[in-house]
């Protein structure tokens, strides 16, 4: 049988129209799949994009922080990428005061000026600082917002022992003293050519690392000691407050004589020295002087021909005199008439050292030297003694 084409064509129209009328509810469901796939799609670009906004910020819900595989907070590591590319060109100021804010990295306002150190630089700062600074090793070390108040009672805290029901007899008033060592600022103000800083390979974050660190670690291992108090922090020594040991009383710093105008050489002052301290501190004791003084007391025996001084038994193990461990700081005085060569306490209690929680800051000057730039490099603290029963020094004195 054959058709005309207009027959033909009819055929092919028929035939559609039933494929179409058969399949309808097909079309409807596939085009149903697709307005969903782009709601999900649309849905979950809008989560993706909250949890990089989170990530990238550091903060998760319930005040966690994000972290990178080496342990860095993502906000840490944002802000050291600003914090170097501002020390390279000066660039995007804003950008790196406004993560400060949104942090809540400092409580100071701007008028101070700068900007933060990195986290991991200034953790390694105060690192090299605990390592090289006998004092922040062996004292009290802890954090403020502002400046630091701690008051202390001269006889200790009153009590004794009482029964079940027995009557609590009342206490004598307690004699407070407050220690407020004031705030004090050290700076350091490493230079560098603006070359140099442009340099892709130049590995500005430990050069400014290194520079600041030697000139904190020399600044405070010599205030530590023998600061002032005036435009400084208040060392450990002071000799305004220096007194026998016999006339000792709060607020004074006790001292044994070593019984030669010039020189120390009798090994018993040592014994006396050690039992000046109250039991209470001597069990927590620790020597402290420089190496010069150690290489002569190296030398003291007892009267049996023994020397005083025992090696450390282990690498890393403190050197022991009369049982007790020592600590070399050269900041402390050489032996010489009317000197405080040589310390002996539990410094935990007897020194506070109190650092600022907006830790080191720096100012970036390229204007006042040419073709040079300055950053200047400041850090607050604040320290004193804050127990002085707690620690006893050596006088070369007769």
């Amino acid at each position: 049988m054959s058709y005309t084409e207009k027959e033909t064509q009819q055929m092919i129209a028929r035939a559609l129209d039933n494929y179409e009328s058969s399949h309808a509810d097909f079309h409807a469901v596939i085009e149903d799949l697709g307005k969903s796939f782009e709601s999900f799609k649309a849905a979950y670009d809008k989560k993706l994009y909250k949890i990089e906004t989170v990530l990238g910020r550091g903060l998760l819900p319930g005040g966690g922080s994000a972290s990178r595989v080496d342990g860095t907070s993502a906000l840490s590591y944002e802000h050291k990428a600003k914090f170097l590319a501002w020390v390279r060109k000066g660039s995007d100021p804003e950008g790196l005061r406004n993560l400060e804010i949104q942090a809540s990295l400092s409580t100071l306002d701007d008028t101070e000026g700068g900007f933060l150190v990195a986290e991991e630089m200034a953790k390694k700062i105060e690192r090299l600082a605990t390592d090289s600074v006998a004092m922040r090793r062996l004292a009290t070390v802890v954090t403020s917002k502002g400046e630091y108040k701690r008051p202390l009672s001269k006889g200790g805290a009153g009590g004794g022992w009482v029964t079940e029901k027995g009557a609590r007899d009342e206490t004598a008033t307690p004699d407070l003293t407050l220690f407020q060592p004031p705030m004090q600022e050290i700076y350091a103000m490493p230079t560098v050519t603006q070359k140099l800083l442009d340099m892709s390979d130049f590995d500005v974050e430990s050069w400014l690392t290194d520079e600041v660190s030697e000139v904190f670690v020399e600044t405070e291992g010599k205030g530590f000691i023998t600061g002032t108090g005036t435009g400084q922090v208040k060392g450990i020594i002071d000799g305004t407050l220096m007194v026998d040991n016999d006339s000792w009383e709060y607020g004074k710093t006790g001292y044994i004589a070593s019984g030669d105008v010039s020189l120390l050489k009798d090994a018993d002052k040592l014994f006396d020295l050690q039992h000046a301290l109250k039991p209470v501190y001597r069990q927590n004791g620790v020597w402290l002087m420089n190496d010069a003084t150690l290489a002569v007391i190296r030398k003291m025996k007892d009267g049996e021909g023994n020397y005083l001084w025992r090696p450390g038994l282990e690498a890393g193990s403190p050197d022991i005199l009369l049982g007790k461990p020592v600590e070399i700081d050269d900041n402390m005085p050489d032996i010489g008439a009317g000197a405080y060569p040589v310390a002996f306490g539990d410094f935990k209690k007897a020194y506070r050292i109190i650092d600022h929680v907006n830790g080191i800051r720096v100012l970036r000057d390229p204007y006042t030297s040419k073709g040079f730039v300055r950053l200047y490099t400041t850090k607050r603290l604040a320290a004193g003694i804050s127990n002085y029963e707690a620690v006893k020094f050596m006088k070369i004195s007769a």
